[in-house]
């Protein structure tokens, strides 16, 4: 005689027959061996954690909340779930979203605001977007205020050491004398012009650098068009194989002035310009790392790995 089972009953014989199976092992084992077994399940499930999702911070052009897909397959490619995160309003919503996720990826666009850190606008080099700008602080800041790790790119680096208390230059060719006197070359910062950094083409160029870097390249964003210099124990360092000095894409006009309370430049590019963050639970770039990723070179795949990594923990 056949029958069907409703959801409940199907639930209720298989919860009868675990139990069946428990009490079988049970008896045949000894409390003892049979309390070990159930410690190892525990183990063995514990151990089969979920897949971290990643939210990305999105750009909007007034209709439409989207994102490059650069972002989304560098954070697959580092084995995470990617989620592109709509705009907030306020501090409420930020937290209530940054808790369905288990990192932050701050993505590259517009200038911030001056007034956030204090300072008129300079010039009409500065373009701004104030509903991002709300929008994207509100989100660091939730992110840090949950411990959740946080990666920023371009604005995204900018937008960190903003959110912290820090400030940046406005627009670099009117703020930052470009020479190869800057301070990058005098400091921790010393460029290795050794030949085990060689045939790998992210490590460093040992050519003559022009004196002006262009630090908005006309070239494809997978084209690498200047070096940073990286500090010597730095995560950044460390993730990159110690690298002394790599090669980087460059779209920007702004930088980091004064590092934030608990942030530090960690690589500099030879004019002195900041191109590196780290912090707690922090790491921040001014240059595009998932642009080389997403065209195939894997030079920086490390860094997202690493965020995967952080936010395993949650």
């Amino acid at each position: 005689m056949f029958f069907a089972c409703t959801g409940l009953q199907a639930k209720n014989i298989l919860f009868v027959r675990q139990m069946h199976i428990f009490q079988i092992l049970y008896v045949s084992l000894g409390m003892k061996k049979f309390l070990h077994l159930l410690v190892l399940a525990a183990l063995l499930l514990c151990s089969c954690a979920r897949t971290p999702v990643i939210g990305i911070s999105s750009g909007s052009d007034g209709a439409y909340d989207s994102v490059k897909r650069t972002y989304t397959v560098a954070v697959r490619k580092a084995g995470g779930i990617p989620v592109i995160l709509p705009r907030v309003y306020c501090e409420k919503q930020a937290l209530e979203l940054l808790q369905s996720i288990d990192g932050l990826v701050m993505t590259g666009g517009e200038d911030y605001d001056p007034a956030w850190y204090g300072e008129q606008v300079l010039n009409s080099s500065v373009k701004v977007n104030a509903p991002r700008d709300t929008s994207d602080l509100l989100l660091i800041r939730a992110a840090l205020d949950l411990g959740k790790p946080v990666l920023g790119i371009c604005r995204g680096m900018q937008g960190v050491n903003v959110a912290l208390g820090g400030t940046l230059y406005q627009d670099i060719p009117s703020q930052i004398q470009q020479d190869t006197s800057a301070r990058a070359s005098g400091s921790c910062f010393r460029q290795d012009t050794s030949a085990r950094a060689s045939g790998i083409s992210h490590r460093q160029d040992t050519s003559a650098q022009a004196s002006r870097i262009s630090h908005r390249q006309d070239t494809s964003a997978n084209v690498a068009t200047h070096n940073v210099v990286l500090a010597a124990g730095s995560v950044l360092h460390s993730l990159l194989g110690g690298a002394d000095t790599i090669r980087v894409n460059s779209f920007h006009h702004q930088a980091v002035k004064d590092p934030a309370p608990g942030l530090t430049v960690v690589g500099f590019s030879p004019d002195g310009v900041a191109e590196a963050l780290e912090g707690d639970g922090i790491l921040a770039t001014q240059f595009h790392p998932e642009a080389f990723i997403a065209s195939g070179d894997d030079f920086f795949l490390p860094l997202f790995r690493e965020l995967i990594r952080r936010a395993s923990r949650h």
